[in-house]
């Protein structure tokens, strides 16, 4: 099997070649070496005697052979010059395959001229020790350059940057207000990507579509859902509109404690359709989808239970109370709760939920399992 190392130098390297031969490569190692000990080529002309004889030690045949352009300048008369020489060795040596042997990017430009001539199995970068950062760098950066997806992602927000801030500065006369504009753009941002958010949204039409058609309960539940957590949201911020301290803890504490039960809701809703379509589905329904609207109530009573804790202990709401009740001749005194049988109450309340949502995830989990045992 013969194979062809060859070097591929896009200057004046070897501008009578192509240079053939170990003893031609040594003398032309020697040549450029003593003309510039720094020439980066002479580690490339090491390289081919290098990987010629680790070839020929493994009982290949080797021709180790230097193509290089006529250093004057002109790409299109260097391009031509490789190929021509790359041509006379094809022609005279007939090899199987090459190995071609490069130190830097714009050699690597000729590669294609080599493959179309031969097979190429193996493409050997030299990179000296000295700039390997630098090489390593510039690589990085073309692979990166390369990828649509990364400059989208990376080059676009910070040219966008560049651009809006010099606005902003113009238009608000403040840096202050710049640099919070600009950090809050670009924070969200990487929430969007951070979060998939991007990802979700990309999918989602095909997510309503495949739901529309296929009849699916969650479809509407979905928007049930929506609904409820916008009014969540409204209700939330009516709550912390008439608070007279807007930089107050207590106003987020106030925030969550009015739109928890909706968010709750809305969870709930969602949950459920998606439970419904796989009570509908023939596949069955899983354990986690039936523990998941007890988990949703119980999350959602916890959560209350300490936002109240917060605002009670804040003066902000008044305590638990149970009214007097009076049925006919029987009446029942009104009872106040303190602020810790207040969280007790709704913990207990969550914990209590949640244990009776795993109970009945398991007792049907169970019974599915027994009905497939015991059927005929």
């Amino acid at each position: 099997m013969s194979t062809l190392v060859v070097c591929v130098d896009r200057g004046g390297l070897a501008p009578d070649g192509p240079l053939v031969g170990v003893e031609a490569v040594r003398e032309l190692v020697v040549e450029v070496g003593v003309d510039d000990p720094e020439d980066s080529r002479v580690n490339c002309l090491l390289e081919t005697l290098r990987v010629a004889r680790d070839l020929e030690e493994s009982g290949e045949e080797a021709v180790v052979a230097v193509v290089s352009g006529r250093g004057t300048g002109d790409a299109v008369a260097a391009d031509r010059a490789v190929a021509r020489q790359t041509d006379e060795l094809v022609e005279r040596f007939d090899p199987e395959s090459a190995v071609v042997v490069i130190d830097s990017a714009e050699d690597e430009r000729l590669l294609p001229i080599v493959e179309s001539r031969v097979r190429v199995d193996a493409v050997d970068r030299v990179v000296v020790r000295q700039a390997h950062d630098i090489e390593s760098t510039y690589y990085l950066l073309k692979q990166f350059l390369g990828d649509e997806e990364l400059r989208g992602t990376v080059l676009v927000p910070i040219g966008v940057t560049l651009l809006v801030f010099p606005l902003l500065l113009l238009l608000a006369d403040s840096l202050t207000i710049a640099v919070s504009a600009i950090a809050a753009v670009i924070g969200v941002f990487l929430l969007y990507k951070g979060l998939g958010i991007d990802d979700l949204l990309a999918r989602l039409p095909a997510l309503f579509r495949e739901a529309f058609y296929a009849g699916q309960v969650s479809l509407v539940t979905y928007v049930v859902g929506v609904g409820l957590a916008l009014v969540g949201m409204f209700a939330g911020a009516i709550g912390v509109s008439g608070m007279a301290d807007p930089a107050s803890p207590l106003v987020a504490m106030r925030f969550v404690f009015d739109s928890v039960p909706w968010l709750a809701l809305a969870a709930l809703a969602a949950s459920t359709g998606r439970l419904l379509d796989e009570l509908l589905d023939e596949g069955g329904v899983r354990s986690s989808l039936l523990n998941l609207p007890f988990g949703v109530v119980a999350v959602g009573l916890v959560v209350r239970g300490f936002s109240a804790y917060f605002l009670e202990r804040g003066g902000v709401i008044a305590p638990l109370t149970i009214p007097a009740v009076e049925f006919g001749p029987v009446s029942v005194e009104g009872i106040a709760f303190s602020v810790w049988t207040r969280l007790a109450l709704f913990v207990l309340s969550g914990i209590l939920i949640s244990l009776v949502g795993v109970r009945f995830a398991s007792y049907v989990s169970e019974s599915d399992v027994e009905e497939e045992f015991s059927g005929p």
